[in-house]
């Protein structure tokens, strides 16, 4: 997959709908619901990169392995890897 970067809340949130995650460690079938559970409601800046066997965008394995989520301060980062644990972190930024 080719890097992505947008910076439309709108379109953050329809591709975030698209992005399941399987295999080791965290997993979910659509990445918009766990970005909602932590805030999210308005991101203003997404990046994804990489390539991760395990992650399937529209249904399609071999999506991006590596998420960043801005909303403001608030930053939500996901990172898998053919073969390793998805991780999932949020952090603030002062």
């Amino acid at each position: 997959m080719e890097k992505i970067t947008l910076s439309d809340s709108a379109a953050i949130l329809n591709l975030l709908n698209d992005i399941a995650l399987r295999g080791r460690g965290f997993r979910t079938e659509c990445l918009l619901d766990n970005v909602l559970d932590e805030g999210f409601t308005h991101p203003d800046h997404f990046i994804a990169e990489g390539e991760d066997s395990e992650a399937y965008y529209q249904g399609k394995p071999n999506a991006w392995s590596s998420y960043h989520i801005r909303q403001w301060k608030k930053v939500m980062m996901v990172y898998g890897g053919t073969g390793q644990n998805w991780r999932f972190q949020i952090t603030e930024t002062p």
